[in-house]
Formats: structure tokens, sequence, C-alpha cells
């Protein structure tokens, strides 16, 4: 019998945890989460949540009596301080807990806003964590006017939940359009049709200069020379993965912490696993940053911790919720030089990434159909003609079969 202790109690955490039980390792059992509550959704706080439709014990992933059910001893409000790798224990205000395997799903933080620009006026948020959310809640209110910095999928997500609720709001993104990171311009122009028609003043091609207030956050300085009058901001700016207590310990640090196909770091004692690790993917690394994938990796380390031995191949797929618009990702469209649009009725669109006639990726909105027909093709290795892909009275069910 061995002892198994994982830090970090989000996604990736509480599912390797629950499958090393089942699995049926009956050693000790510890998770370790800084937060003082069980683990939960992040997805639904800037959503559902941070609307009023969700109440917080439907966040929770499990109820805490599973966790006790189980044998797994569950350390919430602990934040570890510093790992002994050579005598195998984690450090919590000086008390040391040992360890014989180790997992490290310590997840990512939000960038924020240096305090030289005003970042640390009160009435700043960022959105990663219950008490972010909760701390932001009262600011959302009917007639309120808010800057949002950042037009990826957290900021889009806060400006729809923010029009929603009657605020008035303006979405500032740097670069020359919104999702320039991730998506395509059309994806880019579907939204920023989307937002338009809801009221959100969106400026791209807009950097902020600086916040203005006394304590609270009043206006804002743009890029542009103008000014605006607001009541509060909300930043979403990217998040960077939790590598310190990797990084202190000496272990080895590639964009998050970097761990071997396997999951294990660069201490055979020591694994990690979801947005805070990094892992060998076609002739490079790869860190991902969503859901299904720390959930995924998360269940494959928990295996190989009990010895399977099984490379983690991941199935990349992303969603984000905007109105009445479900988008749906599947793959990854790093290095497309071609988009093929498949229209629909209303709202309903894809767009399929292609690489020369290699199909990588496909952005779905409101088309679940063409979401799980093209996870399918990509999953499998296919790439179906663009041309029938394009042709909106063609059956895509069919490419599964050539």
């Amino acid at each position: 019998m061995s002892d198994i202790v994982v830090v970090g109690a989000g996604q990736a955490g509480a599912s390797l945890v629950a499958e090393l039980r089942k699995q049926g390792f009956d050693g000790g059992l510890t998770l370790i989460g800084a937060e003082p509550v069980p683990p939960y959704q992040r997805p639904p706080l800037s959503k559902g949540y941070l609307m009023g439709d969700m109440a917080l014990e439907r966040l929770f992933l499990r109820p805490e009596s599973y966790y006790a059910d189980q044998g797994i001893t569950l350390r919430m409000g602990a934040a570890v301080d510093a790992i002994d790798r050579d005598a195998r224990t984690v450090c919590i205000a000086g008390e040391a807990t040992g360890y014989d395997q180790l997992a490290l799903t310590t997840g990512s933080t939000p960038r924020s806003l240096p305090a030289s620009i005003g970042g640390d006026l009160d009435g700043v948020y960022v959105v990663r964590k219950l008490e972010d959310v909760d701390a932001m809640a009262a600011a959302f209110t009917k007639g309120a006017r808010v800057l949002i910095v950042g037009g990826g999928y957290i900021g889009l997500e806060a400006a729809a939940v923010a029009a929603k609720l009657g605020v008035e709001v303006t979405l500032v993104e740097m670069a020359d359009r919104i999702l320039q990171r991730v998506a395509a311009p059309e994806t880019s122009n579907y939204f920023r049709a989307l937002h338009s028609e809801h009221g959100v003043n969106i400026r791209e091609g807009i950097g902020l200069n600086r916040l203005i207030g006394e304590g609270q956050v009043s206006a804002a300085e743009l890029s542009d020379g103008s000014t605006m009058e607001l009541d509060f901001v909300v930043v979403g700016v990217g998040i960077a993965p939790n590598t310190a207590l990797a990084d202190a310990a000496g272990l080895e640090i590639d964009n998050g912490i970097a761990v071997d196909a396997l999951g294990r770091t660069s201490d055979p004692h020591i694994w990690a696993a979801g947005d805070c690790c990094s892992f060998p993917y076609r002739e490079g690394r790869l860190r991902l940053e969503s859901v299904p994938h720390a959930i995924e990796q998360a269940e494959c380390v928990a295996r190989n911790l009990l010895g399977a031995q099984e490379t983690y191949v991941p199935k990349p797929w992303f969603w984000s919720d905007q109105y009445d618009v479900k988008l749906q990702i599947a793959g990854l469209n790093t290095g497309y030089d071609r988009i093929v649009t498949r229209p629909g009725p209303g709202r309903t669109a894809s767009f399929w990434y292609y690489r020369g006639e290699t199909l990588l990726a496909v952005d779905a909105m409101n088309d679940p159909r063409g979401y799980m027909i093209g996870k399918r093709l990509i999953e499998a290795g296919k790439s179906p003609d663009p041309a029938l892909v394009g042709d909106p009275d063609a059956d895509l069910k069919a490419l599964l079969k050539t």
C-alpha cells in the first residue's frame, strides 16, 4: 500500500482521485486545495452562476460526502508552501505530509493588469475562482457601465452576461480583431456581429493606457487617447500556468510543468495534469486549457500511477456559451491556411479549418451535428472534400463513410 498526494483541487485533481479509486487503488489518498470549498465547475461561474441561474451547490463536482465515502482525505483552504523531493513531503504551514507518489494539478491563474496602470483599484476583476465571481456579482446591475479588457472567450462571455443583465458594455481588444489568437476571421466576424446586436460596443485595435480612480476605478484612458467613465472593469487577457511550486522544487518547466507522454515530470515520483503542464505533441510540446483535457489527462495519469504505461493522446474540444449561441470547437486549428464555411439557418454556421487538404478543426455555432461529425472525422484522421463540406445540401454524415 502506498500514499498518493494530489495538489490542486480543481477539475483535474478531482478527476484524478476519482479515477484512482475507480481503478481499485486502496492506499492513502489526499487531495489538497487552496480554496476553502470542495472541487467545483469553473465554466458556469461566469455564466449561470453569475446570472443567478445556478445555486452554489450545483457547482460542486461531487457532494463532499463522496470524498469521505471513498476514503479520500480532502484538505481545503490549504496552500502547499513547498515540495521536499528528497524527503518526499509537501509542506503546508510548516506541517509536512508524506507521499510515495505526488500529482500536481495546480491549474492556472488569470493574468491581471499591473498596479502601475491602475490594476489594483477596487472594482477591477478577473474571472477564475468562486471568490472572483462572488466579488464582482453585485456590480452587474442594470445601467452600470463596464469596461471589458480582452476579446478572447472569457471577455466575450463576460460581455454577454453583462449585456443580458442590462449593463452598458464596452470591450477593448488590443489586437486587430477579437479572438485573433484562437480563431479564424470568420468566427471573429460571427461573434462581433452577435455582440453588436446585443448592444456591446466592441473596439478592436484599441488598448488600455490606464485606469483612473481614487481607490475605486471610475474611468479609463484608452490607447487612442479617448477616455470613458465606468463603474467597474473585467479583465480577460489570458491565463498563466501555476508552476511556481514545481519550479521551486527544481522540476523542469517548459510552458508549464514539463511531463512526458505518461504525465510524469522530471522527477519519477511526481506527475502533473491539466492546465499547469505541457506534454509531448507531434514534433513539439503542447499545453491545453480546457475542462475535457483536464479530465482526460488526469484520468490517464491516474491509470499510469497504477502502472498502466498509457500514452496520453489528446482529443481537443472546447465550448463557449454566449447569449443563445453555443460554440463547440473540435480539434486544433494551428497552421490552417484555408477556411470552408458551411452555412445554416438562422444563427447556425460552422467553419472548417484546413491545412492543404487536411482537416484540422471545426468551429460550430448552434450546429451540434456539424460539431459531432467534424470531431469524429478529425479523431479518425479523415479529411472530407472541402467542396462537400461547404455545400449545405450535402449530407455530412455520409462523409464518415468515405
